[in-house]
């Protein structure tokens, strides 16, 4: 099926190009979208009378969205998930969670505006596009940890393997500190045993008879 594109279309042509495309993706996208006409003489005739208005307001629309861009592009936002020791989510991250932590953030961003390249499955920090024109895109960062303070330890480097190399390390420390805690409280009873006359392994009858003799 032939159609006339209304605006540049990834992959397939500018505006104005006359294409060739599948039938389901013209009347299920293409021209719901508004992308696009299809391309019989009559249609050709009328775009060609809209061109310039056409033209016009695209440059003005990829004005507004190259500024919105600027501000946006590198921008990094927070999604807090419940995954797994491993790191692995419980679900997914969708083009709707990135949507809303941005417009959380102040900016508006619309859903269909965001292009997921694989389903994210993980904790960590991921690269999103978000296409604000059909010229336009901005690239910006989903930061998916379980709670902000996991999230700020990503935003400065750590991946979720020295995270939870750390935590083990830490709580190995606090195993030993204790271990530590016991051996010196056992040495601290033997210095008041010995202080008292009394040596360490003796029982206290052996203590008493000691002191008969």
């Amino acid at each position: 099926m032939q159609v006339i594109l209304l605006e540049r279309v990834a992959k397939l042509g500018q505006m104005g190009d006359v294409v060739d495309v599948k039938p389901g993706y013209a009347r299920n996208f293409l021209l719901p979208q508004q992308k696009a006409l299809s391309a019989s003489k009559a249609n050709i005739e009328a775009f060609e009378g809209r061109k310039a208005q056409l033209e016009a307001d695209n440059l003005e629309t990829k004005k507004e969205a190259e500024a919105m861009a600027e501000k946006l592009n590198g921008q990094q936002f927070i999604v807090i998930r419940s995954a797994s020791d491993a790191g692995a989510l419980y679900g997914s991250v969708t083009t709707r969670d990135a949507a809303e932590a941005a417009t959380a953030e102040g900016f508006t961003v619309d859903r269909k505006q965001v292009v997921l390249t694989a389903p994210i499955k993980y904790l960590g920090i991921h690269e999103v596009q978000v296409v604000l024109h059909p010229e336009v895109e901005a690239t910006i960062e989903l930061n998916v940890a379980r709670s902000a303070e996991e999230a700020e330890l990503q935003a400065a480097g750590k991946s979720i393997q020295e995270l939870a190399a750390e935590e083990e390390a830490a709580a190995e420390f606090e195993i030993s500190e204790l271990f530590d805690d016991l051996g010196s409280a056992a040495s601290d009873d033997d210095d008041l045993a010995e202080s008292a006359g009394v040596a360490p392994t003796d029982t206290p009858d052996n203590a008493e008879e000691g002191a008969r003799d």
